[in-house]
């Protein structure tokens, strides 16, 4: 069973809390990114470069790309190959592919806790499979953006993240400013 792409307004109609995203950032610590790319011009590669630079454990998996690696960690052609468990199945793939991911995901043991599509990709059979086992599903959202926007650190390329603090970022090693989900408000 899959669901033809959605049209702009049904996926712009999904509404998360602030405080379950980030419930999901912060327990998620190990993610596998199904249609990550090695391409640094390709948004899987930022999302993947960005997750794996704030402590999440990346895998990426795309069958393409197999034999090869991204910054250093070889690529996985299926979910199944994937040793140990794995928090959140983040799908960067087309509204159609992603029922075909969920139901991979669901084969996994023990189960992810979360299923999170990223931007423009909504498909709501495969979140009501997923959900029917007790799994969280975020659609149409990049978690690259909301780590940024719930930490702050969006705020300082001159975007409304919705979220204030006159807390200071620390300076990191490198010489960037980042902010983490972790600080209060």
């Amino acid at each position: 069973m899959t669901q033809s792409s959605p049209t702009p307004d049904a996926v712009a109609d999904l509404v998360y809390p602030d405080e379950l995203i980030r419930s999901i950032l912060k327990t998620c610590k190990r993610i596998a990114l199904v249609g990550a790319s090695d391409n640094p011009a390709r948004p899987s590669y930022f999302v993947y470069k960005y997750l794996s630079e704030r402590g999440y454990d990346v895998i990426p998996v795309n069958p393409a790309r197999a034999g090869g690696a991204i910054l250093g960690k070889p690529f996985l052609s299926s979910l199944a190959e994937i040793e140990g468990p794995v928090d959140m199945v983040e799908i960067f793939r087309n509204s159609e592919a992603a029922y075909g991911v969920t139901e991979e995901a669901l084969k996994l043991d023990p189960l992810p806790k979360v299923i999170w599509m990223q931007l423009s990709v909504r498909n709501d059979a495969a979140a009501a499979l997923a959900e029917a086992k007790g799994i969280t599903v975020i659609m149409n959202r990049c978690p690259k953006i909301e780590y940024g926007r719930l930490s702050g650190e969006i705020s300082w390329q001159g975007i409304n993240s919705r979220v204030l603090s006159a807390k200071r970022p620390a300076l990191s090693t490198k010489g960037f400013q980042k902010l983490t989900i972790d600080r209060r408000q």
